[in-house]
């Protein structure tokens, strides 16, 4: 099962680490800025599609989102 709060920590981290605003990341994922907090705060998650978008635009591996490594390796495009 997924850990929403640990999928919504690395989401908030790499978010200010990036220096961007919630409203930036709504933005990108065609979402509010109260759906992006939800899903920083462990509250809800996301759809496959909004998984993939994150995972890209951070360049983060999709294991280190889902909490199986703390390795953040983005390996790239297929």
């Amino acid at each position: 099962m997924l850990d929403k709060s640990l999928f919504g920590s690395r989401l908030l981290a790499l978010r200010e680490q990036k220096g961007f605003s919630q409203k930036v990341i709504a933005e990108l994922l065609h979402v509010t800025r109260t759906q992006v907090s939800d899903i920083e705060n462990g509250k809800s998650g996301t759809n496959l599609d909004r998984f993939h978008q994150l995972c890209e635009f951070y360049q983060v591996s999709a294991d280190y989102l889902l909490g199986f490594t703390d390795d953040p390796t983005w390996r790239g495009e297929r």
